[in-house]
């Protein structure tokens, strides 16, 4: 802990590191044994902590591969955009600019884990609940911005296709890495719907 930082702060700091190598070892693991044949035990010797550790910080093999902390990020990035601002375009900002952070710090580590969630059936129907979850999080955030929308389903629909579009971008890149990167396919995914929801497009 440094003189900066309070208790809380270190706490919060030792949390997410022990969390991050637990994903990590979880990872690797699976890519070189495969999912079924990982087991939790095995995940936490690798990762340096107990058994009630893994527990701690992830529910479920599943949530430790495909879970993420990305949703309040995405959240306060949207909430944070001009109120006049189109809601695809609030979106691609937030989704492109966090996405963007994690791109640049991981690339590697982002394409293993995607194409980890591609190949194993568990972990896909796991992505599709956390794509509800996140658009669950993003219609919040920014029905609160707006001090509540003028339509509820209109906001689904389009928060929905927006992060579709985005798994979309995800998928084909994961597919083929050595093609377009994830950022330009991300803002061309965007950009198709930016052409089919402008009036007379």
């Amino acid at each position: 802990m440094t003189a900066a930082e309070g208790p809380a702060d270190w706490r919060a700091r030792k949390k997410a590191a022990t969390r991050k190598t637990i994903q990590e070892q979880a990872i690797r693991l699976f890519l070189e044994k495969g999912f079924d044949a990982t087991t939790v035990e095995e995940i936490a010797a690798a990762a340096g902590v107990s058994h009630m550790t893994f527990f701690r910080h992830f529910r479920t093999k599943e949530e430790v591969a495909a879970g993420d902390d990305y949703d309040p990020m995405i959240g306060e990035l949207v909430a944070s955009r001009p109120a006049a601002e189109p809601v695809v375009e609030k979106i691609r900002q937030a989704f492109g600019g966090g996405l963007a952070q994690v791109y640049a710090a991981d690339r590697e580590a982002l394409l293993a884990r995607y194409r980890l969630i591609l190949e194993t059936p568990a972990l896909r129907a796991r992505l599709w609940e956390n794509q509800n979850q996140t658009q669950r999080h993003v219609v919040e955030a920014l029905t609160k911005a707006a001090g509540g929308p003028p339509d509820d389903l209109r906001l689904e629909v389009v928060v929905g296709a927006c992060l579709t579009a985005a798994a979309t971008a995800i998928r084909v890149w994961a597919e083929n890495p050595e093609g377009t990167e994830l950022p330009e396919l991300i803002d061309r995914a965007f950009a198709v719907l930016r052409e089919e929801f402008t009036p007379g497009g």
